[in-house]
């Protein structure tokens, strides 16, 4: 019988050196050890690959990791909770508001709504659960400078919320470039836990990676970091039951000559990472259009939506 593994520095090989720099690392638990690739350990605590798959192997065994039936999953997906987008037309087509355990996507051109969608639910999340809410904090990454408190301001007024507590409700933070980016999202963890996040913001997932990796020469590179991005987003999502909601532009794609050119930036990276897609265009004056692209349990659909003083309304 070996020794049971407990904590990080109890894995074959780590001892308390190596688990200081996983530690330091992000890589907190036996969770984010069992969770993460032989590479990974490799790149932030110098193990060697051997140690790096033995550690890891352990770290699952400890955890009994492996098969399971579904009904165990179909347990932990009760707890899925949802924050209502303001408008019934919306929440009703992506069944029932943004989920957690999951990244959900929203993208479309200029002033299509994408960051509207941050703003509301930065302030609906906070609500009690039988108002739409999770009774939860949320954390913001701003890559564009785009957050305005002014907008949480008059959102909150309109649910009757004291903005100055929803303010601080906030935890906002600015990327300046696309690795800035990576490590706000790999620090986020420690504040999950602190501060009862239950929604993650990042607006815009791929502008700095846009314009830091220009040309098709940096495109495998580009999507890699992306792809590295969205691993960390995603198990942050599944292990703390949290809400992701991300924000994507669009570029038009010259070789579709009937119907949209639009296409969200990212390619298959983030087609596959996202659980749920949702396309925001203009319509006439203030309303616009969502329209549900992809979505693992819910049929394609468009909803009809405002965008008011009070953020986002029913028509």
């Amino acid at each position: 019988m070996g020794k049971e593994i407990k904590s990080i520095s109890d894995l074959p090989g780590i001892g308390a050196q190596g688990a200081e720099k996983l530690i330091s690392a992000g890589y907190k638990s036996l969770e984010t050890i069992a969770v993460a690739s032989p590479m990974e350990l490799v790149e932030v605590a110098g193990l060697g690959e051997v140690t790096a798959d033995k550690a890891i192997k352990a770290a699952r065994d400890a955890l009994e990791m492996g098969y399971e039936t579904a009904d165990k999953i179909a347990k932990r997906r009760e707890n899925i909770g949802k924050i209502t987008t303001g408008s019934k037309e919306v929440d009703s087509l992506i069944g029932g508001g943004i989920e957690t355990q999951s990244i959900t996507e929203v993208y479309g051109k200029f002033a299509s709504s994408k960051t509207q969608w941050c703003f509301q639910t930065a302030v609906t999340v906070q609500m009690p659960k039988d108002k739409g809410g999770l009774a939860g904090n949320c954390i913001y990454i701003d890559s564009e400078n785009s957050f305005r408190p002014e907008r949480i301001i008059a959102i909150a007024k309109r649910y009757g919320l004291d903005s100055e507590k929803v303010l601080k409700n906030i935890y906002i933070s600015r990327a300046y470039n696309s690795d800035h980016q990576m490590l706000l999202a790999e620090k986020a963890a420690d504040l999950v836990k602190e501060k009862n996040i239950r929604l993650m913001i990042v607006d815009s997932l791929t502008a700095q990676f846009r314009s830091e990796f220009i040309g098709r020469g940096t495109l495998a590179e580009r999507q890699q970091k992306l792809n590295k991005h969205l691993r960390t987003l995603a198990k942050l999502a599944e292990m703390n039951n949290l809400a992701i909601l991300v924000t994507n532009q669009v570029m038009e794609n010259p070789g579709i000559l009937f119907g949209d050119p639009t296409q969200p930036i990212g390619g298959n990276v983030l087609a596959h990472a996202s659980k749920t897609r949702i396309y925001l265009r203009k319509s006439k004056e203030n309303k616009r259009v969502a329209k549900l692209v992809d979505s693992p349990s819910l049929p394609d659909g468009e909803a009809l939506f405002v965008i008011s003083e009070k953020g986002i309304e029913d028509v």
